[in-house]
């Protein structure tokens, strides 16, 4: 009897000190498998840890919490991915093995807490992280690390990030609710890993945080307080009750890397902190920023997303603006979400090109900054070189602790200093440049106060001339928008001039309320001699509108360089794009002496599409404007855009029917394409093509031209078999002659751009269910000839 006690002693002794060391053991199979490059932490006792995360899985949608040894699910959008192939959550190297990347809208970690052994009385709370971005704040909630509370109950506790770098401990007694601060000097930095603790101690009647083994902040809690445990899951990277922003989106979410969270079932002190965050790493803290990097692998086989046209890297973008040629190099920026696919948070994107198709992705220019002139947004605005051969940037500073919130900064690049290329980075003028004046009057009513945005800088004479997006109303009633005139001698002293003209909204109802995005660009002389201008702008709309978020117009007029005013030749607004997708212009004159305009192409998608799909909007093709013979605008795609044909598949020089040619291309298709077609009117009232057709003819979409009304049209009733896509037929006029159309079409993607004439553009999207809807045929309603027809297989600009 006394041996087999004897043996079941052991044994039992075998299993405890199994258990003990099948942590470190497990990890010390994964380094001889996959070599790391920091050491791993390794936990000599589980008998402190109430729960362990070290997220060293690597792959798969599980993640394993050490002590209670269960398996906690990852949530992420691309699990079970609906336009591209299921792929795994972002797995990138950590402070110590693996870490997790939280997208910041789709990515978090769900537990049930009753595995877990946590104490009421005492805790140490502690994490690596490193941020790639802040949320703004939504509600005054935390994007959280760990949430595990209720605070309407004041159960619970949750460690989290808030608005700007901010971070803070909060927790519930049941009867109280606690929330502890890190200090202002001990904000989370960006890009950068940060060891956070925080120290609950019933004990000792505090709670201390500690970043990077320093103290970061501490308060006081009367005597015998304990923490309440709620009745919730446990989460990593999402806050028990997220801030609403949509049906679709929650925020409150942690965008960045997380790795190595631990609660432990003591509270510990300040020499144990500051040796942990030692030991954790060897020599110096790893830097993320490679880790951290946009990945545009993310959307690899998505059917819908864009290859040649700019896209973000990730997530959303509004327009792209302030085009800049530098050192040999095109930049452009962009109004960026870097939390998810969804309006809000917005940053300036960053990409550089050497031919203005190849674009390389950069850090994130400016970002809303705590006590700098943008607290609550870096919005849209331009680009111009200074007096010193410096690159500045002109930007919408949103701050809304001031009346109107709206204003305009100055950044300039270090390059100067630095003598990077790539301009990846820039100082913020510590003031606004340009602020609104209240009761500015004009001859057709007053400025519309808090209405004043988007400014368009550029020289003239010796003066440099800023151009900023406003309305104009007569007491409560819209007259129509405007762009003021600002003048100065050294780009940060501004003197107000004039309106440089005014719209009316009553007479021109899609023109808007209030003109955004104002561009002003030299396109050529005319026949005199004289140099002509061209002004776009983007129409506001107060409330709702069914034109809203459709429509680029323009003039073409004269510019007075001592009065500062321009003459326009016409009184109609012309349309730039007879789509219903084209927005958001921005414009530049480049190196060789073009006038190029970027634009947005709306993706009018479901909230629930881009949730799905993790990115949202593009910019459609550079397009050059010129001054043409007849007075016209010239609209054509640059001609770099040419170095992206990859294939030529099929060809046509001499003339031949309709019918000739869709017998030709029967077998021809794609998804990513050029198309050149000249097609002769004859007795034709319409011709055009049909593109993204399936095989049964059950998806297509039509582009055509009917020349007796002299419009070109898209028809997109037939472009989806989903119900959740928009359709509809859109479409405007276009004066060609000869009755001859030319048109270029691109097909890329979702995206299809049209170039008629070279007066006009037409673009759209689609979005076909069917993955066989690829293939072209001509389409004609009466006699036409084909004269010409190009076919190009395009590569992809990434």
């Amino acid at each position: 009897m006394k041996r087999y006690f004897l043996i079941f002693i052991i044994i039992v002794a075998a299993l405890i000190i199994w258990t003990a060391t099948k942590g470190e053991n497990d990890e010390h199979e994964q380094v001889e498998e996959e070599p790391l490059e920091q050491p791993q932490q390794e936990v000599e006792s589980l008998e402190d840890v109430a729960a362990l995360w070290t997220f060293d899985e690597g792959t798969g949608t599980m993640t394993v919490e050490a002590r209670s040894n269960q398996e906690h699910h990852i949530h992420y959008v691309f699990n079970e991915a609906v336009d591209k192939p299921i792929s795994d959550p972002l797995w990138r190297q950590g402070i110590s093995g693996h870490a997790l990347l939280f997208d910041g809208y789709s990515t978090w970690v769900s537990a049930d807490a009753s595995t877990l052994a946590f104490r009421e009385d005492a805790m140490t709370l502690e994490a690596w992280v490193a941020p790639r971005a802040f949320e703004w704040g939504n509600e005054g909630k935390l994007s959280s690390i760990l949430s595990y509370h209720n605070k309407e109950e004041k159960k619970g506790f949750q460690l989290g990030v808030f608005r700007h770098g901010t971070w803070s401990f909060q927790f519930g007694t049941g009867e109280e609710w606690f929330e502890v601060w890190a200090d202002e000097a001990y904000r989370l930095p960006r890009n950068e890993w940060s060891h956070l603790v925080a120290v609950f101690s019933k004990e000792r009647s505090e709670v201390v945080l500690y970043r990077n083994g320093e103290q970061a902040g501490h308060i006081e809690i009367p005597s015998h307080t304990t923490i309440a445990l709620p009745d919730q899951e446990l989460r990593i990277g999402k806050n028990n009750f997220p801030a609403f922003i949509s049906d679709t989106f929650d925020a409150s979410m942690f965008n960045g890397l997380i790795d190595e969270v631990t609660v432990y079932r003591t509270a510990h002190e300040h020499p144990e902190i500051e040796e942990r965050f030692h030991q954790s790493f060897d020599g110096e803290i790893p830097n993320p920023s490679s880790e951290l990097a946009w990945d545009r692998s993310r959307y690899d086989g998505d059917r819908h997303r864009p290859e040649y046209h700019f896209t973000p890297p990730e997530h959303w973008m509004n327009e792209p603006h302030a085009p800049l040629y530098f050192n040999g190099q095109y930049h452009l920026f962009y109004q960026f979400n870097p939390a998810g696919p969804y309006w809000g948070g917005i940053h300036w994107g960053h990409a550089v090109s050497d031919d203005l198709i190849h674009w390389r992705d950069l850090p994130i220019a400016l970002a809303p900054e705590a006590y700098e002139v943008d607290p609550d947004g870096s919005w849209s605005g331009d680009s111009i070189i200074d007096e010193h051969g410096n690159p500045a940037l002109f930007f919408t500073a949103g701050n809304d602790s001031m009346t109107p919130n709206q204003m305009t900064g100055l950044a300039r690049s270090r390059f100067l200093d630095d003598h990077n290329h790539d301009l990846v980075d820039w100082i913020k003028h510590p003031e606004p440049v340009t602020l609104q004046d209240e009761h500015i009057q004009t001859e057709k009513g007053t400025v519309w106060y808090g209405q004043f945005r988007d400014p368009f800088v550029f020289q003239s004479g010796d003066k440099w001339v800023q151009l900023v997006g406003s309305g104009i109303k007569d007491g409560e009633e819209s007259v129509g928008g405007t762009a003021l005139v600002y003048t100065s001698d050294n780009l940060i002293d501004w003197q107000y001039e004039h309106p440089l003209m005014i719209g009316d909204v009553h007479t021109y109802p899609k023109t808007g309320d209030v003109w955004e995005l104002p561009v002003f660009l030299p396109i050529g002389h005319d026949d005199h001699g004289e140099e002509k201008y061209v002004f776009l702008i983007n129409p506001w709309f107060d409330g709702n509108s069914e034109y809203a978020v459709k429509y680029v117009w323009y003039w073409i007029g004269s510019w007075d360089d001592e009065t500062y005013q321009f003459i326009p030749d016409q009184e109609d607004p012309q349309l730039l794009d007879v789509g219903e997708h084209f927005t958001g212009p921005s414009g530049m004159v480049d190196d060789k002496g073009r006038a190029i305009i970027f634009s947005i192409t709306q993706d009018r998608r479901t909230e629930e599409s881009r949730y799905n799909a993790g990115w949202a909007h593009n910019a459609g093709l550079p397009i050059v404007l010129s001054l043409r013979d007849n007075h016209r605008l010239g609209v054509e795609p640059v001609q770099e855009v040419e170095r992206l044909r990859e294939e030529l598949l099929f060809n046509l020089d001499n003339p031949s029917t309709i019918e000739d040619v869709n017998q030709q291309i029967a077998d021809l298709s794609g998804d990513m394409l050029e198309i050149e077609l000249e097609i002769e009117r004859k007795e034709a009232q319409k011709v055009g093509i049909k593109v993204r057709q399936s095989p049964d003819q059950q998806e297509e979409t039509l582009l055509f031209y009917d020349f007796d009304e002299q419009t070109m049209n898209v028809d997109r009733e037939r472009s989806s078999l989903s119900d959740n896509v928009e359709k509809g037929i859109q479409g405007g006029k276009v004066e060609i002659e000869d009755d001859l159309l030319r048109i270029r079409i691109f097909l890329d993607r979702s995206m299809v751009e049209a170039y008629i004439n070279g007066v006009n553009s037409l673009t759209t999207r689609v979005y076909p269910s069917r993955e066989d809807s690829l293939y072209l045929e001509l389409f004609t309603e009466g006699e036409s000839e084909v004269k010409k027809m190009n076919v190009w297989r395009m590569r992809s600009a990434y």
